[in-house]
């Protein structure tokens, strides 16, 4: 049995304003309707390969779930990690999930980040069908992916003599110099290091075992002591912190002698920054990529997005131009990898935009704070189809709620009523309150907020289906 395990962890700094810490690339669509983790999952359909196994951040679980759900991929399990720490710990919680899940059987493993893009899934399939073989074989096998410029972002593996349809891993490199990239490009036997893997679940663990013990038994134990919180998986926290933090590549490829590398041309990039994203879209004949609301007079080379508004440009050259709801990035293409800088600075100064968006994702939907003022907030709410929020109650503020589409089930009190288009309640300070959307469309509201004090820490909640 083929099982994928999709590793959804990362924070993807380097796309801010788009990607934040509580809302990162790999759940935004980038390239495409699908967001990364969608598109992740889906490129895995023909490939005979059972429900995957997901190892995602605590703080991302309800919108890793429901982006499964949209596309009616049931995984065989959500883990969630209480602290990061990297993809060798990370793999190995999966893997002993998997032979937990299948006693007696040795599942094999395809191991892919959530957030890269594959242009050829075709070419990708097959580069999987060639890795399953060789992992049949006892080895542990990376893709290699064939270089197309000489990258000096990239870790590159040098392949040695040819073994069971791929090449023994001859050397590891680190990001080279510009001119040492250049010789590996034109030598034509060195691969980009692409962080995707296949082997044997018992495999892993067994060379983990070897190489690094101390991280396998950190893992077991924070296994045994995991709990069950809905559909998923919570990793006892106090065991998984005591675990090191280190990549499957230091941990183990690089000292196993068993490790190989599959070559993969399919269109692959880690989109890790504007500039890679800008490389991975069509472009018009200007050479601008244009999404949203956009008018570029003059302009070319450029990355522009827009999100809430029109964003103009006027005799602008390789820039990158960012809008969102709350933060512009305006950068040349050539400094992107600068952005994690501002990032750092936002953390520094205690400003919330680095880790949330302006509209905030929760278990039950969204909320979209719009406007505030001295003793009131105006916010938006979109409720999915069956969803609820908990039943509360506020210290300090009363709420208006008004539907703008759908129907609402209100609990006020000891009541409990529906609620259609245009119609409206007040909820007094103090009053145990829930909105639910009973229907089969998306519920949107507006609701008013006034009182002395409007944080999201002024809730008492008395019943939650989310376990929050």
């Amino acid at each position: 049995m083929l099982i994928p395990v999709i590793l959804s962890g990362g924070a993807g700094t380097r796309l801010w304003p788009l990607s934040r810490e509580l809302y990162p690339k790999q759940l935004l669509p980038l390239v495409g309707e699908q967001t990364m983790l969608q598109a992740t999952a889906t490129r895995l359909q023909g490939t005979g390969a059972a429900g995957p196994i997901v190892v995602c951040n605590e703080a991302h679980r309800f919108m890793v779930a429901e982006q499964l759900r949209q596309i009616d991929v049931t995984p065989r399990a959500i883990l969630l990690e209480p602290v990061g720490r990297n993809t060798a710990p990370a793999i190995a919680l999966a893997a002993q999930v998997a032979l937990e899940s299948l006693p007696g059987a040795d599942p094999v493993l395809l191991v892919l980040p959530a957030d890269h893009l594959i242009r050829d899934v075709p070419a990708f399939q097959a580069a999987v069908r060639a890795a399953v073989a060789a992992a049949g074989l006892g080895h542990l096998v990376t893709f290699g992916v064939v270089p197309t410029a000489p990258e000096t972002g990239y870790g590159y593996i040098q392949r040695g003599a040819p073994v069971a349809g791929a090449a023994r891993i001859a050397a590891f490199v680190e990001k080279p110099a510009r001119e040492v990239a250049e010789q590996f490009l034109e030598s034509g036997n060195y691969r980009w290091n692409s962080g995707m893997f296949v082997f044997r679940a018992s495999r892993y663990l067994e060379e983990l075992r070897k190489h690094a013990p101390d991280i396998a038994d950190a893992c077991a134990t924070a296994l045994a002591a995991a709990k069950r919180d809905l559909d998923f998986t919570r990793i006892d926290a106090k065991a998984f912190a005591a675990c090191r933090s280190d990549s499957i590549d230091y941990a183990v490829m690089e000292k196993t002698h068993d490790a190989v590398v599959v070559s993969l041309d399919a269109g692959w990039s880690d989109v890790g920054s504007w500039s890679a994203l800008y490389d991975a879209i069509d472009r018009d004949e200007a050479g601008n990529v244009s999404q949203g609301d956009v008018i570029a007079e003059d302009s070319s080379g450029n990355y522009l997005f827009a999100e809430s508004r029109l964003v103009a440009t006027v005799g602008l050259r390789d820039h990158v131009v960012v809008e969102t709801k709350d933060a512009v990035l305006v950068a040349p293409k050539s400094r992107v990898q600068d952005v994690k800088k501002v990032v750092e600075r936002l953390k520094k100064d205690g400003r919330y935009e680095h880790s949330l968006h302006r509209e905030v994702y929760r278990p039950w939907g969204s909320y979209d704070s719009i406007e505030n003022g001295e003793r009131y907030q105006v916010k938006r709410l979109s409720v999915n189809p069956g969803a609820q929020m908990s039943l509360q109650m506020h210290h300090h503020r009363a709420e208006h709620w008004i539907v703008v589409s759908g129907t609402a089930r209100i609990t006020r009190g000891e009541e409990t009523f529906l609620l259609e288009e245009n119609q409206s309640t007040y909820i007094p300070i103090g009053t145990k309150h829930r909105i639910e959307n009973p229907g089969k469309i998306m519920l949107h509201m507006i609701e008013v907020q006034s009182g002395s004090y409007l944080g999201e820490d002024d809730i008492v909640r008395f019943e939650d289906i989310y376990g929050r």
